[in-house]
């Protein structure tokens, strides 16, 4: 058993995808075509592509935007020539990268965009966030991204946007990543990082222009099982500053109904950041914010009840986890002690893990006030979410009882 599992797990180092690839958009007389190139590395002295699809078995291929230009509307494509995670310099491989190495660096970027003013970090393991961190240096912002939830950070894909210092990879190291992507590397990092043969070290020098990308659209495609594609626009978060939300008012059955209390600075502030980290989390999804940090993060659940409970659950989880492995060396989970686990345990329960002060983020409106007081009685102050629910009263209501705030973006973000 033990062998055929091995097996399983063989890389495939050749697939079958021809090295050039063109899609046309044709409207009568008119066609757009958008030319794109295979993408390889030169490893050992072989030209090697993808190592597989989302499993061993699967080939796959990587494309790059080599040329066109595709205009739908009133709207532009990304133009060629203009590349992050689609044309990688690979500094360190051990194995070459396999195609969810590469989507969790771009979706990590997807993020990351959103912050340049900061050193920020932003752990990703399965094509969602498991931490994001701001911070004055970029070794604070690591370390507050990876103990957010260093369980699920473990094997995951670090993208900073500032050059990785030596301190910064020394923390990098003592956990186990799989993907490091940074704009470049200070002296000394890569001698660090080749303690770590396996480690993937990735260098991305347009994570400098990221905010170039900000507002910019490329077209998305998703193959259906008989052979069919759905075709749409990126998602551009309209909402990336104070003045882009709206504090939260609705009329219902004639009365008006308005939140009492405008957000301060401080929550302005996590309020934005889980907005546009939120861009980048598969719907359903609520998350937790305090001080520029996730705090909890439910993804890809069914009803918003439900994932605005496992985020707080997760929050209670990772905080107890993080102080167990700060106080004892050990994951909670390992921790025999009882008195010691008691500990731990009523420390994360007068913190309420994390979630007092936090912010509440949604992808979409509430529906009832049902989801909302999941935060509210972890003592979260402030709400953000796309509001236009009927029902949007229930949630205000909610809000003023306890003197929390609430502001709509006036826009869902979905992903899938």
């Amino acid at each position: 058993m033990a062998e055929d599992l091995k097996k399983m797990y063989r890389t495939i180092m050749d697939d079958h995808f021809p090295p050039k690839m063109e899609i046309s958009f044709v409207d009568q007389d008119k066609r757009q075509t958008l030319f794109y190139e295979k993408v390889s590395w030169t490893i050992d002295n072989i030209q090697k592509g993808l190592r597989y699809g989302e499993n061993p078995g699967q080939e796959a291929a990587l494309y790059k935007l080599a040329n066109g230009n595709l205009v739908l509307g009133e709207t532009e494509s990304i133009q060629p020539g203009q590349y992050l995670a689609s044309d990688i310099e690979l500094l360190q491989s051990g194995k070459h990268p396999g195609k969810t190495n590469l989507t969790d660096a771009d979706n990590s970027l997807n993020i990351l965009r959103y912050f340049p003013d900061k050193p920020t970090v932003v752990i990703v393991k399965h094509n969602n966030p498991c931490g994001v961190a701001r911070s004055d240096t970029l070794e604070d912002a690591y370390q507050k991204a990876n103990m957010a939830d260093r369980v699920a950070a473990f094997g995951g894909c670090i993208t900073v946007n500032r050059a990785v210092d030596r301190a910064t990879a020394e923390a990098i190291i003592q956990q186990y990543a799989e993907v490091v992507v940074a704009p470049d590397f200070e002296e000394g990092v890569m001698g660090i990082f080749s303690k770590k043969k396996n480690l993937r070290v990735i260098r991305i020098g347009n994570i400098e222009r990221l905010q170039a990308f900000v507002g910019q659209r490329c077209v998305e495609f998703k193959s259906l099982i008989d052979g069919g594609i759905v075709a749409q626009w990126s998602f551009v978060p309209e909402a990336r500053t104070r003045a882009d939300l709206k504090l939260a008012e609705c009329e219902y059955k004639g009365n008006l109904y308005r939140i009492q209390r405008e957000p301060t600075d401080e929550e302005y502030n996590d309020m934005l950041f889980g907005w546009l980290v939120e861009s980048g989390i598969t719907s359903n999804s609520v998350i937790y914010v305090k001080d520029q940090v996730t705090v909890g993060i439910g993804t890809g659940e069914q009803d918003r009840v439900g994932v605005a409970e496992i985020a707080r659950d997760k929050a209670y989880r990772k905080l107890a986890d993080r102080y167990c492995f700060e106080m004892h060396g050990m994951p909670y989970n390992d921790l025999t002690d009882d008195d010691k686990k008691a500990e731990i345990d009523d420390k994360v329960g007068a913190e309420k893990g994390g979630l007092i002060g936090a912010a509440m983020v949604s992808d979409a409106f509430f529906p009832f006030r049902d989801g909302v007081d999941v935060g509210l009685k972890e003592g979260i102050t402030s709400v953000i979410h796309a509001g236009g629910s009927e029902n949007d009263y229930q949630s205000i209501e909610a809000c003023n009882e306890v003197g929390a705030t609430m502001v709509y973006t006036g826009q869902r973000s979905f992903k899938h």
